[in-house]
């Protein structure tokens, strides 16, 4: 069944998962996808060393022949956690972090230890980067007051085309 989320921005279509090795836990709902990992929908791809995945139970009533007992199944994607090497890309940016967690409710990826996002030559740094996969709206935090684990950016002025030329 494909997942109802939005890793890409604006998307609705399925998404993808690749590993070298997969456990499903069917009783929990969640699957564990090991061995450079990788989520892609349309044009945005999560990779990771681990990406474990937890889907939304649903309970459903067994045949009468089952004596009236319920059964469970899983539906659509709840949350999604990244861990080791993780990598956010979409067209616009590239975000390289420790972890990562998607929740598909609020299409909200909080991506967190040593972050560093680019987008074109502009890097933004910090500890902790939460970013809204709907609207593209973020906001990158730091780890206290001072010192180096401030947010921190190098943005690079839009350069026009025939200065540039001609120069």
């Amino acid at each position: 069944q494909p997942v109802a989320a939005q890793l890409a921005p604006q998307s609705h279509t399925p998404i993808d998962v690749t590993a070298d090795q997969l456990e499903v836990m069917k009783d929990q709902c969640a699957s564990i996808w090991t061995g450079s990992a990788e989520a892609l929908q349309d044009n945005a791809r999560l990779r990771a060393n681990v990406l474990r995945m937890y889907f939304v139970p649903k309970t459903k009533a067994a045949a009468p022949a089952d004596g009236g007992t319920s059964t469970s199944a899983c539906g659509d994607l709840k949350r999604m956690e990244a861990e080791g090497s993780v990598y956010y890309v979409t067209p616009d940016q590239r975000v390289r972090s420790n972890k990562a967690v998607y929740e598909a409710d609020t299409t909200t990826i909080t991506i967190t230890g040593d972050v560093i996002a680019a987008q074109g030559q502009n890097v933004l740094r910090g500890d902790k980067m939460v970013f809204n996969t709907d609207t593209g709206q973020g906001q990158m935090m730091g780890g206290g007051k001072g010192g180096k684990n401030r947010p921190r950016g190098v943005f690079y002025p839009k350069q026009d085309d025939a200065k540039t030329a001609a120069a």
